[in-house]
């Protein structure tokens, strides 16, 4: 009975020190698809004002290189996911642009711009939200 209790309680150490280490990864992943959101958010601003087929261009390179590095986040949170043992936590931050982009690239109007500009923003939050998340779940694990 004690040797089964003492296994389960080494099982949850090693849980929390490998989710303590998944988040030590994912915090510079986030760190790096934050810049990367900002970089296209200035570059939508200057294709509201204007900016044309190559702003659109840089832009969403922008959020093509975001895209990866959510992809990659996602996969991080699903594996911490596991490591807490049922403990929620929403998993998927893959970006869908779809039809938004083509018709960035197709209609090219101030419309499409704003409404990319508010996709981009609406990233912003969700990646600010999931670092403040982290930190917090980082900080109940340090003092287990």
């Amino acid at each position: 009975m004690f040797e089964k209790r003492l296994e389960v309680i080494m099982s949850d150490l090693v849980n929390v020190n490998n989710a303590k280490n998944t988040i030590r990864i994912l915090l510079p992943l986030i760190d790096e698809a934050e810049r990367k959101f900002k970089s296209a958010r200035n570059w939508g601003f200057l294709d509201i004002f204007g900016g044309g087929l190559i702003v659109d261009l840089f832009k969403h390179g922008k959020l093509n290189s975001a895209s990866n590095t959510m992809n990659e986040i996602s996969s991080h949170l699903q594996t911490l996911q596991n490591q807490l043992n049922g403990l929620t936590i929403p998993t998927d931050y893959r970006m869908q642009f779809g039809f938004s982009s083509f018709g960035d690239f197709l209609f090219d109007g101030a419309i499409f711009d704003i409404y990319m500009q508010s996709k981009i923003m609406s990233s912003l939050d969700q990646i600010r939200s999931l670092r403040t998340k982290l930190l917090q779940l980082q900080e109940m694990l340090g003092r287990m």
